[in-house]
Formats: structure tokens, sequence, C-alpha cells
């Protein structure tokens, strides 16, 4: 793996990405061996967003592999509340470390971040885009728990339209012949058409329920995801949206005896406490082997922090991105990115439509 920064997974070929998994395997049977790997290296977690799991497994993850950690995990603590830039930031926060890791709520920040570092960067979740990392430790989970990662039908059940997990697990899989994708949402929430053709484009079929219930049976995989309150502009809708699909031990009844149930965490209502303790159930499995995950990938940065980072080469197309989330309407310094797409063009950051 001779990659920089980690913004998408998609950037990781399937040896990248089997690299990763035996890593994780190895870390898991061996945590000793590892124990200095990272001795004298810094890490800083530039967490713009809350987050429990995400932020804590990377820190783990350093201090087990015997380094360090700065950062701050509200930008009110730190001088993003004066104003600072996203570029000022990382263009300082790169010189007291050896590898960022960045959450941000906003769409594309994390390849934006990627532009002024001195060090490499890795996307701990940039809005409702992207989530490579989750996205790693649910490999890692499906390699261990199912393994294999074709030839499965997986459900992607909430909030399939905000909901940067799903868009990551659904990119990621449809590279893997056989897989099979079941979107189950309320019509409000259905996943964005940039995941659907890109799951089309790698030959891989998907459909749409509106239903947990009628589809249930079919899956090999369910992972499930909370209708995300932060999300919304409009605090009426999300009452409307929540808790409309609610897996509990009736409907795990109707399911496969080898289905694996997985969610990203944290989890409102969408899985009732009835289901924790069947054996089906993986999500707080997936916490622990998300800790051997990020162990490699932060061995494997580390190993590559002096690999050439590819330049982003300034569009000249008269387009603005039409995503009012994206890093560029805020940050209007960055350099134009557009990328060709069918019927038009695409945000180089978001990969929502241009005009």
């Amino acid at each position: 793996m001779e990659i920089r920064d980690l913004i998408d997974l998609g950037q990781l070929t399937q040896a990248d990405t089997m690299q990763l998994l035996d890593m994780a395997q190895t870390v898991k049977n061996n945590p000793s061996y590892f124990i200095d790997h990272c001795h004298g290296n810094i890490m800083a977690t530039l967490f713009y967003e809350p987050s429990t799991r995400t932020q804590m497994s990377f820190q783990a993850a350093m201090l087990r592999l015997g380094g360090k950690i700065i950062g701050f995990d509200n930008p009110g603590n730190s001088s993003v509340s004066k104003g600072e830039s996203l570029k000022d930031t990382v263009k300082v926060v790169s010189n007291y470390c050896d590898i960022i890791v960045i959450r941000n709520p906003l769409e594309g920040a994390a390849l934006a971040a990627s532009l002024f570092s001195r060090c490499p960067v890795i996307n701990a979740g940039d809005g409702g885009h992207l989530h490579p990392t989750q996205t790693l430790t649910d490999l890692v989970t499906l390699f261990f728990e199912k393994k294999r990662l074709e030839g499965l039908t997986v459900g992607l059940c909430g909030d399939n339209k905000n909901g940067r997990t799903v868009h990551s697990l659904a990119k990621s899989l449809s590279k893997y012949p056989g897989n099979r994708f079941v979107f189950i949402s309320t019509p409000q929430l259905q996943a964005p058409a940039y995941i659907l053709d890109a799951i089309k484009a790698n030959g891989c079929e998907y459909e749409t329920s509106q239903t947990l219930e009628g589809v249930i049976g079919d899956l090999d995989v369910l992972y499930m995801t909370r209708i995300q309150r932060e999300r919304f502009s409009d605090a009426a809708e999300y009452t409307r949206q929540k808790g409309v699909f609610i897996l509990d031990a009736a409907k795990m009844r109707h399911a496969k005896k080898d289905l694996t149930v997985m969610h990203p965490l944290p989890r409102v209502d969408e899985i009732a406490v009835d289901v924790d303790d069947d054996p089906r159930a993986a999500y707080f499995k997936q916490t622990e082997y998300g800790l051997y995950a990020r162990m490699a990938l932060i061995m494997n940065m580390l190993a590559n922090k002096n690999a050439a980072r590819p330049a982003v080469v300034q569009s000249t197309e008269p387009f603005v991105c039409t995503n009012d989330r994206c890093i560029t309407k805020t940050e209007t310094y960055l350099p134009k990115y557009f990328t060709p797409a069918p019927g038009g063009f695409l945000c180089g950051y978001c990969e929502h439509k241009a005009q």
C-alpha cells in the first residue's frame, strides 16, 4: 500500500485492502508484538464534530502502538473559534505531528486538508460524504465474521441519504464479485445517485425497499444506521423520519441463521436491546475490530509518509458545487476541482453535481 493520504477507501486496490485485513488479523492475534511499533511518532486528532468510537479508537490504536497523541475534540477549544481557516489549522498542526486524523461536518474537508498538510491525512468522516476508516472496520468485521467479502446480499437500512458509512461501504463492497445490495429506507432518505451509479459501474445489482420485514430473510448482512438528527435542518422532518425502521427479536426470527448484524454506532432506537444477546449481533465486536483495523492502517500510513501525493489540478470549467454542505462553500480559497461524470461534472471534493 503506497498511498500518502486516505480520503476514500476507493483509493485502495483489493490487494491493498487484503494487506490491511491480514495485518489487522495479525495484530488481533499478537498485540504485544506491535507495542512499540510507532514509538516516537505523534498523531494529531482534529475532530470538528462529536465522536466517541472513532476518536477513541484512533487514540487507543496509536497509544497501543507506542505513539503519542495531540489534537482537539471541540473546535470551540481551538483557534477555529477565532475564525482560523482549515488551511491554516492544518499547515500549523502538521508541523507538530507525523499523521493527522480529521473529522469535519463539511463534505470534502479531508481532501481539502490533505492539500495543505506536510504529513499524511486520514479521513475520519466528512459530513454525510465518506467515512473510510469505519468502512475498513466494517470490512475487517466481515472478514472475521463471514470469512469473505464477495457473494453477499447486503441490506443497508436507515439513513441511506446522509449515512457516510453506508456510502463508503456500498462503494467498497461493489468492487467484489457477486455482491448484491438492498437499500432499505423511506423515499426521503434514499441513497444518492452517485452511490447507485458507482454500484452499477462495478457490475453489481441493487434494489430498494421501504420495509425491513419484507427483505430481511434474503440478507447475509444487515447494516443498520440511525436517522441522523445532525444532518437535518428541519426538526419536524427528523421527527417524521426517526423510528421508522426498528430491528427487534421478532424480525430476527425471520432472518437467516448466519445473518451478521452490523451498526457503526451510536444507536438510538433502531436496534432494540433484545437483539444484543443474539449471536448474530456483531455491532459491539465491530468496535473491537475497529481498533485492530486502525492500528494496521496507522502503521501502513506512517511507513509510506514520504510517498508522493497526487496533485489536484485546478479545473478551468466555470462550475460551482450544488451541495450547500461542501467545504468549498466556506473555504473559498480552495482550488476549483471538478471531475467529469456521465451527464456533466462532479465536485472533486464532495462528489455532488456541479452546475
